[in-house]
């Protein structure tokens, strides 16, 4: 009896884990994830694990079941051929030029992973956006699909939410099947699992509940959910919108605290105490990053736009202008506390990943306050435990425009966090990595120039011991070291 085949384009961030977890929970199905990039692929099929992505518990998840119901290839016409159900997941940046640049989704991958399939195809494809999409992304897609005529298929939305269900799922066969002894219970479930469909189309519901049926097998049937198409859709622009939303106002709240020595903690604390807000997405930081947030409200921005609606429009696009504001305001206090120049100072940055306990990089907070300290002229020694040297400098070179040269005078990446802060007139935070807590501050003390300066973009570091070591320090809404050099 055959087997049911799934194959995914794109073995990224969304790609890679997410056919994992499948593979790992339906023994009885065949994942195939394939990519155009050998290097990306070689990485997955490492013998040693050493993955590409890095995610707590995903590389002990993929070497329990990579080759044998969990393959990665770059024969993508065969994996399509092949496939009963094709998932993908390619990258749809904001695009930087031409209709809609800086605020509409790039769709090009999104369009020439389905003139492939309609290419390739010759048996009935169920084919699932996992990529995030603009609203009406899938009737343009159904239009490419079919316009070949060769075979059916039927579309269905499938965006994911990953931050938090497959953190936690990974957490859980981590725990239970890779550390012995560990209880069951240390499992949480995704919130939600969101499939849409055209549920005036016979075909496709039967292909919706096939989805279904996959999930289930360990998603409580109750959170997943089934709508239309475009609310599926629309539901994944709005949620992240919301998210962000929380985050720029508890950041805005912070500027308030620092003008009037009210302390943002025990604000968040207490406004989030009321069940009818909560307490998630409430701490204050140098902003948010990572590939969903900014690009996603981006993309509703010129949705808006494109339908007329620019109050609604414009409420949207402030939440990234606040955003970005924060991370002007934390460069501001850096380079204002000491002393109004940073030229030819070292600087310290803790963190490059654009949250912790992943090597992501996109949309890093950290590129930002890099970027502007280059040109301020300062010199940059950066420790990040997961981030490789080479997207460091990827990275910073791309925003600089600096050449290897240039950037290798400015910016040392380091393997150690104490060689790092070596000689270093000041700290800062970037990513909230828990290693950076129980650092032997003492020690880093010493070997700082004087007067030591800490700027903590996650409040995450011991203020007050730190105070007492001799460490002038600036937290995000905090009340204002009397000495600091800043009004």
């Amino acid at each position: 009896m055959k087997r049911y085949q799934i194959c995914c384009i794109g073995a990224g961030y969304v790609g890679g884990p997410t056919m994992s977890m499948i593979a790992y929970q339906c023994p009885h199905i065949d994942v195939t994830v394939v990519d155009i990039s050998q290097a990306r692929i070689d990485s997955w099929n490492s013998p040693s694990g050493d993955l590409p992505i890095y995610e707590p518990g995903l590389r002990e998840l993929v070497l329990s079941v990579r080759d044998r119901n969990l393959f990665f290839s770059m024969e993508l016409d065969e994996a399509i051929e092949n496939a009963d159900m094709i998932f993908v997941a390619v990258n749809t940046p904001t695009k930087m030029s031409g209709l809609g640049a800086g605020r509409a989704a790039d769709l090009t991958r999104w369009e020439l992973s389905a003139r492939r399939i309609a290419a390739v195809a010759t048996t009935p494809k169920i084919v699932v956006e996992k990529s995030t999409v603009p609203i009406r992304t899938a009737e343009a897609i159904a239009s490419v699909l079919t316009a070949s005529g060769r075979t059916h298929f039927s579309i269905l939305s499938n965006p994911e939410f990953l931050a938090e269900g497959l953190e936690q799922a990974l957490k859980y066969l981590l725990c239970v099947h890779f550390c012995k002894g560990t209880a069951i219970q240390d499992l949480q479930n995704p919130d939600r699992v969101l499939i849409g469909t055209n549920t005036e189309d016979p075909c496709s519901v039967e292909a919706m509940n096939v989805l279904v049926d996959i999930y289930s097998h360990w998603v409580p049937r109750n959170r997943i959910l089934t709508t239309n198409v475009w609310s599926s859709e629309l539901s994944k622009l709005v949620a992240n919108s919301c998210l962000a939303q929380r985050v720029s106002t508890i950041n805005a709240v912070s500027e308030i605290c620092e003008a009037t020595g009210a302390d943002i903690d025990e604000v968040a604390n207490a406004v989030g105490l009321d069940k009818r807000i909560g307490v998630k997405f409430l701490k204050a930081s140098i902003g948010f990053g990572g590939s969903c947030f900014q690009k996603d409200i981006l993309s509703l921005v010129y949705l808006c736009e494109s339908l007329g609606l620019d109050e609604v429009a414009e409420y949207f696009y402030w939440i990234v202008k606040l955003n970005d504001h924060q991370k002007e305001r934390f460069v501001f206090r850096i380079i204002h506390g000491l002393f109004n120049t940073v030229t030819g100072k070292r600087i310290t940055i803790l963190g490059f990943a654009f949250k912790k306990d992943t090597g992501d990089t996109r949309e890093s907070s950290a590129i930002e306050v890099c970027r502007r300290l280059l040109h301020e002229n300062a010199i940059l020694s950066i420790y990040d435990p997961k981030v490789q040297s080479s997207q460091i400098l990827s990275d910073l070179g791309h925003c600089t425009r600096l050449d290897p040269l240039e950037l290798n005078q400015h910016v040392s990446i380091y393997a150690d966090p104490y060689e790092a802060c070596n000689q270093s007139h000041a700290l800062v935070v970037c990513t909230e990595w828990d290693l950076f807590k129980e650092l032997d501050f003492e020690r880093i003390y010493c070997q700082m120039e004087k007067p030591a300066f800490a700027f903590d973009g996650r409040n995450i570091l011991p203020h007050e011991r730190m105070k007492s070591l001799g460490f002038v320090v600036y937290g995000i809404g905090k009340p204002l070291d009397k000495r600091l050099n800043l009004v």
